[in-house]
């Protein structure tokens, strides 16, 4: 599962920027020295958490990064469609009928 820069920064694409900074800044208090108190190096997560605001925050920086997203969910859309279309396809073809299936349907056709 890949996660968006919403999702970094816990917001709905929605968001507006007061909700943005507001997110950023919360983000920053809880995970600002980059360690969890069990001991755990977050300094990956403050670096997308970064990206996030830096793309988000920006008016022209976020239109691209939401139109990337529209693009992408339906690129994988259509993927999943293609898979259902070829599962449901294949389900319903019979690929060695019984020869009693087969010459029945022989029958009919004639």
């Amino acid at each position: 599962m890949s996660y968006t820069f919403y999702d970094y920064l816990d917001l709905a694409p929605g968001a507006t920027a007061t909700q943005i900074e507001a997110s950023y800044v919360a983000l920053l208090e809880r995970f600002g020295y980059g360690v969890t108190d069990a001991g755990q190096d977050m300094s990956g997560l403050i670096r997308m958490i970064h990206s996030a605001y830096e793309v988000l925050s920006n008016v022209e920086k976020r239109q691209r990064y939401d139109a990337q997203l529209v693009q992408e969910a339906a690129m994988a859309d259509a993927e999943l469609k293609a898979s259902l279309d070829q599962q449901v396809g294949n389900t319903h073809r019979v690929q060695n009928p019984p020869a009693a299936l087969r010459n029945a349907l022989v029958a009919v056709a004639a």
